[in-house]
């Protein structure tokens, strides 16, 4: 797999940015002493020919940093495409080609970044750059964590390349994210919104067009009958694949049980899928981690390309609490959306892995760390049951992956419920359940609004393992909950955790705050509450 690369470089007289400071002080020192890694971004912007030029702005140094992190990427690539004839078990072949995707990917991220950063200076293209630059960090890490838990040694020796592309982009999340927080300063100052939700958009419900399977016009039917233009679903996503125009694109998948693994790439953009509702229509697998695969490769359905909706449609892995990470749906499409789709398994069900995602009206099943990943995700009026999991287990409703501080991710559940499934419902006092715990440092969840069970420990997180790893530094936090479990007087006494107390604390996790949904959501014609 391959992507186009549009390299740029940036002579100095072509910049000019409200972010200038006096010649005196632009050197490559100065500008790299100011991010969280300066020694390898010294050594890179310093030890190319065509960063001769020293960066007068902040913009050009976001750049030029940019550029460098894209540079180490690509031979990070090219280091693992070396590993590959070596790789003989079914295992290293598996890792092999997921790692290579996820390398491809943080090239394409960072190409992404490089193009809207060259084209614009606004609010919106700054947000867009840090959600794919997060997209990019997080890849590398999956890669790291696939290579380190099935034990794939031969990637050992990328270690010190991948090191130095996460740096830089680090580097580069934090020069941004400071960008972001300039923008916002002035737009308040002045009483702009550019970097918020438009005047128009009031709290309440905005109902656009609750779209039913039988008024959708459909590009492609598949039915296993025979009916449609094909029996399968991955055979009407590659007929998608091969158009040239990627414009709104709909594949309506009719009642059925489809006993198959789907993907999405990401060059597939703006695909449609749509059942005809969530309890007949149904794809499903049974692939897990035990099958020596990668979590993501485990996937029922696995989706990349941008703008991606499924509608009505269950995605089901169907492998059971005995072979451990089983996900049903992995997630990467930016800008998606799941309406009242139901995403069953049992430990890592969802895969939210990175990108902006909207769900709504949906069913999540699961045991272990079942909604987990590392995007930007919103969950509204959904259902979230605890299945029974193996004797001696807890549940943990969410693990969320922010491994950086300046990375614009997080989980946040609004006006949902959080019950037992029937499974666990006659056995409940027997097990621990846990609204999530921090698998990197920086996790961030916030459940807001929502109804909870008393299933939940009066704690409501748990630690990671045995250690106190992430406590001081994730968000955890909860907001108006109600039911037996949703209590905050026993919770946990980390620094991380939050009881959130006004609508201002929440804002960052709304629809608005942590997707920018009020851009884009309106053309996905699904229902949304744009705030709390």
């Amino acid at each position: 797999m391959s992507s186009t690369i549009v390299k740029i470089f940036f002579p100095l007289a072509l910049f000019s940015s409200i972010f200038s400071i006096s010649s005196s002080s632009s050197s490559i020192d100065f500008w790299c002493n100011q991010t969280p890694y300066p020694e390898p971004c010294k050594y890179h912007m310093m030890s190319h020919s065509h960063h001769k030029f020293e960066p007068k702005h902040r913009s050009e140094f976001r750049k030029m940093l940019v550029q460098s992190a894209m540079e180490q990427a690509q031979v990070m690539r090219e280091q693992a495409q070396n590993y590959g004839p070596n790789f003989v078990t079914t295992t290293q072949r598996f890792v092999f080609n997921d790692c290579l995707k996820l390398n491809d990917n943080t090239i394409f991220h960072l190409n992404q970044t490089l193009l809207a950063l060259h084209t614009s200076n606004s609010c919106s293209s700054l947000l867009d750059a840090q959600t794919w630059l997060s997209t990019a960090l997080t890849n590398i890490e999956t890669c790291r964590s696939s290579t380190s838990q099935l034990r794939v040694r031969e990637f050992t020796a990328q270690n010190n390349v991948s090191d130095n592309v996460r740096r830089m982009i680090s580097n580069v999340l934090a020069v941004n994210n400071g960008d972001i927080v300039m923008m916002k300063q002035q737009n308040n100052n002045t009483q702009k919104k550019t970097c918020g939700f438009p005047s128009w958009f009031s709290g309440r419900n905005r109902l656009l067009i609750s779209l039913k399977p039988s008024s959708l016009k459909a590009n492609i039917v598949v039915a296993q009958d025979g009916t449609g233009h094909f029996k399968t679903v991955q055979a009407a996503i590659d007929e998608a694949s091969r158009r040239t125009v990627k414009t709104r694109f709909v594949i309506r998948v009719k009642r059925g049980t489809y006993e198959e693994n789907i993907e999405v790439d990401k060059d597939n953009e703006n695909l449609m899928i749509v059942g005809d509702g969530m309890n007949v229509t149904i794809i499903t697998s049974n692939r897990s981690v035990k099958d020596g695969i990668t979590p993501s490769m485990s996937a029922t359905a696995g989706i990349d390309g941008a703008h991606f909706v499924a509608q009505d449609i269950t995605f089901r892995n169907t492998a059971g609490p005995e072979k451990g990470q089983a996900v049903a749906l992995r997630s990467a499409s930016d800008l998606s959306v799941f309406y009242r789709c139901s995403i069953e398994g049992y430990q890592d069900t969802l895969m939210a892995h990175a990108q902006r995602q909207f769900y709504r009206d949906c069913r999540i099943f699961g045991t272990v760390d079942f909604i987990r990943g590392n995007a930007a995700a919103v969950f509204q009026n959904c259902i979230i049951l605890v299945r029974r999991p193996l004797q001696g287990q807890a549940n943990m409703i969410t693990a969320q992956g922010r491994g950086d501080p300046f990375q614009n991710t997080g989980i946040s559940i609004i006006n949902s419920q959080i019950r037992a499934a029937p499974d666990l419902r006659p056995v409940v006092d027997s097990y621990q359940t846990y609204l999530g715990r921090p698998w990197q440092q920086y996790a961030r969840v916030v459940v807001m609004k929502s109804y909870i069970e008393g299933l939940v420990n009066p704690l409501g997180w748990s630690p990671w393992g045995d250690s106190d790893f992430g406590q001081d530094t994730c968000y955890f936090g909860e907001y108006m909950n109600n039911g037996a479990g949703s209590s905050t007087q026993s919770r946990v006494q980390w620094p991380g955790f939050h009881v959130m107390t006004s609508q201002n604390e929440t804002q960052q996790f709304t629809v608005a705050g942590l997707l920018a949904g009020s851009i884009w959501l309106p053309q996905a014609g699904v229902p949304f509450d744009i705030g709390i």
